[in-house]
């Protein structure tokens, strides 16, 4: 099979082979005849080996040497699509699964051939996925067709001349995520419907993603990536390279927030079906229930849930894509979302030792109700364990994070960098045990605070091997914990003398150092329960996306720039009245106020709403306004008018 390595090397980008077959010139029609000839003659006779030869020339003709360009050359194509669609529909008595592979590999690889048109290719779509389930040929070409546009669509920047072609309609989104609702389902229904033995083959082969689900993958990752990374021009610094850039955003936004609806309804379903086998696994009396409720969080992972839900999720919070019309669309789903993991992960936390051990000791729990106080026993009463009951949630920062250098360092290196743990009391240093320098005055310095300039805590440098100056500063480098007050450190070292020629890698290794904000290290391996932490993730978004509910569209350039004239107590007496198409504007004839005749402008003034439509009634005076007394002056100055003497009458 010379042809088919052949094949497999070209589909590589990288080599020379790929740029070569690329500038060939285009096979002939006659000779495409001719390989159908023979593909004819070699289906009559049943001559495996030759079709499976056919299969794989197709496969290179396709991709490298054939252009349609001619009607001659057409119809060749429609001969050749024939001929594979009658292998691939043929019975499976009478075609093996080998043939079968090569035949979808020829037909994915000729897509835009034998299909030239945009409505072809989604005709063809749509027909494996609505019938693959019911036919192998077709399910098999649905998989090879999906992998090869995922791999494509996960190599090209969103608005590319490629991105429309490899990026499905939202009408075959939906028949894919269909399609993944329903395995995943299936999948979680297994763990309660198999036999002990197929039990554990599943657990084996999880969690590998089907075809559907990787490219589901790949267009959330192409949209979130882009959306998350997508930066202007910097050479281009026109306003229709602007205005382009920002429709650009627009349309990622909107292609994101249609694809995280339908995500996030379809897990809704999966959760809905995750609660129904959990509960039905409790309830039973099967002799392994302990073990497949543990294997039901790895097959959960398996499912949407693990492989698109946690990604959306974390994406969602970037500030990119926190705006009032994500939230004001997904905070429904978030909530159902919420409900339906948290009493999962409940469900399974029911289950578990620790819960049970909690639960179990009523002595325990009576005497330390007993020492509380009587409103703290009140709020005892009320409370009930939830899901995160008995687990301790992992601090970020709690694995510490490791600060080092090249190994080794070289001549005139420099290395600067600052640890800050929010919310940290004083912060631990360990040394690695190979830390050294070549001379003492190769050093580290660290300081407590954001940067040199801050307090000098100590500095180490030098080695104890033999090399270099042959001693090191003070007492050498740390064996114990070095404790830093504050949150924050700077390490700074500098290698200011040259590498001699006898002085070894060890003797010049720099250092390495862990920095935490506990004494001991917490042990974080084991993490969080699936569910939980997908509970908690969800939780933190849907949070997030109330925060933004209940603040409001954000405040424009315009309104800025009229904060003034918005505090203003001269425009806040103007009369207002609702336009037809919703537009406030200044009445044209006053009317009586329900307001004060004078306000004072040393107190807060407050407009009723129920003034912003005029009554219907006479002209009537507006009601005086009480300047301050320097604003009067000033007025009387440039007008030049004095102030009115009032005299007394005399009778």
């Amino acid at each position: 099979m010379c042809i088919h390595q052949l094949n497999l090397l070209a589909a590589s980008n990288n080599l020379p082979i790929t740029n070569f077959l690329g500038k060939q010139h285009p096979i002939e029609a006659h000779h495409l005849s001719s390989i159908c000839d023979i593909m004819e003659k070699a289906m009559v006779n049943g001559d495996t080996c030759i079709i499976r030869c056919i299969l794989v020339v197709f496969q290179v003709v396709f991709k490298f040497f054939f252009s349609p360009q001619t009607e001659r050359n057409r119809e060749i194509v429609r001969r050749s699509g024939l001929l594979l669609w009658q292998l691939l529909m043929a019975p499976r008595d009478q075609i093996c699964s080998e043939i079968q592979k090569e035949v979808c590999l020829a037909i994915s690889s000729g897509l835009n051939i034998l299909y030239p048109g945009e409505a072809e290719i989604n005709n063809l779509l749509k027909l494996v996925l609505t019938e693959g389930e019911r036919n192998s040929g077709l399910s098999q070409l649905r998989d090879v067709i999906l992998t090869n546009l995922a791999e494509q669509l996960q190599s090209n920047r969103f608005g590319s001349e490629d991105d429309d072609h490899y990026r499905l309609n939202d009408e075959l989104l939906h028949y894919i995520l269909k399609i993944v609702v329903r395995e995943s389902c299936v999948l979680i229904t297994k763990c309660q419907t198999v036999s002990k033995d197929d039990f554990q083959r599943l657990l084996s082969t999880v969690p590998a993603a089907s075809s559907c689900l990787r490219y589901l993958m790949a267009v959330q990752n192409h949209l979130l990536s882009n959306t998350i990374l997508i930066k202007p021009d910097e050479n281009d610094d026109s306003d229709s390279s602007l205005q382009g850039e920002t429709l650009k955003v627009q349309e990622l936004k909107t292609s994101i927030l249609s694809l995280a609806t339908q995500i996030l309804t379809g897990c809704d379903e999966v959760l809905e079906m995750l609660q129904q086998v959990t509960t039905a696994l409790i309830n039973s009396d099967i002799s392994d229930r302990e073990q497949r409720l543990k294997g039901l969080e790895q097959i959960t992972k398996a499912t949407m849930l693990g492989h698109l839900l946690p990604v959306l999720l974390t994406s969602l919070m970037h500030p990119n894509l926190q705006t009032l019309t994500m939230a004001d669309a997904l905070m429904p789903q978030l909530v159902q979302l919420v409900l339906y993991t948290s009493q999962t992960a409940l469900l399974l936390k029911t289950q578990s030792p620790v819960f049970s051990e909690l639960n179990s000791s009523p002595s325990g729990a009576s005497e330390q109700k007993g020492k509380l106080l009587p409103d703290e026993r009140m709020l005892e009463e009320k409370e009930e364990p939830g899901f995160l009951t008995g687990l301790k949630i992992p601090a970020p920062w709690a694995a510490g994070k490791t600060v080092e250098t090249v190994h080794p360092v070289r001549d005139n290196y420099k290395f600067k960098e600052t640890v800050h743990i929010p919310g940290a009391r004083c912060l631990y240093l360990r040394f690695d045990n190979r830390c050294s320098s070549q001379y003492d005055y190769d050093k580290l310095v660290i300081y407590a605070g954001p940067n040199t300039n801050s307090r000098k805590v100590a500095e180490y440098g030098g080695n104890t091997l033999g090399y270099g100056s042959r001693s090191v500063l003070g007492t050498g480098w740390p064996k114990d914990l070095v404790k830093v007050e504050g949150d924050t450190v700077t390490f700074s070292f500098e290698m200011r003398s040259g590498r001699e020629h006898n002085t070894p890698d060890k003797a010049m290794w720099g250092f390495a150092c862990t920095v935490r904000a506990q004494e001991s290290s917490e042990d974080v391996s084991g993490g969080l329960p699936f569910l939980v932490d997908l509970a908690l993730g969800l939780s933190v978004l849907a949070c997030s996306m109330l925060r933004i509910l209940y603040n409001g569209p954000e405040i424009t350039k315009d309104e800025e720039t009229c904060q003034e004239l918005l505090r203003s107590k001269l425009l806040q007496r103007c009369q207002w009245q609702v336009e037809a198409n919703g537009v406030i504007s200044p009445a044209l004839t006053p009317s009586p106020s329900p307001l004060p005749l004078t306000i004072d402008e040393d107190r807060e003034f407050t407009y009723p709403s129920d003034v912003l439509v005029p009554p219907v009634g006479h002209y009537f005076d507006l009601p005086r306004i009480r300047l301050p007394p320097g604003i009067m002056i000033k007025l009387r100055e440039i007008s030049g008018r004095a102030r009115p003497q009032f005299r007394p009458s005399i009778k």
